[in-house]
């Protein structure tokens, strides 16, 4: 099982969104594009926003530092997210 959930990382994302609005993330595949994303500028030299060991993988980071809010994914009216 993941930790944290897909619906645990839609709640933290979609947390800021003022009643009315629509929602940044409206599924999982939104949360993988970002994660996926991040994960790629990761292994690509960026530096983590959270504490990390060595052992940590790039994708795992990237889940936790959206769960953390270090990471934002912002909404550009297509269907890919970017951060």
């Amino acid at each position: 099982m993941l930790h944290p959930s897909y619906s645990d990382l839609m709640d933290v994302v979609n947390a800021d969104v003022e009643e009315g609005n629509a929602p940044i993330v409206n599924s999982r595949y939104s949360i993988v594009l970002a994660t996926a994303k991040r994960a790629r500028q990761i292994v690509n030299g960026a530096d983590p926003m959270i504490e990390t060991t060595e052992y940590d993988k790039p994708l795992s980071t990237a889940v936790e530092e959206l769960y953390e809010g270090k990471l934002k994914i912002e909404s550009n009216d297509q269907d890919e997210p970017f951060i």
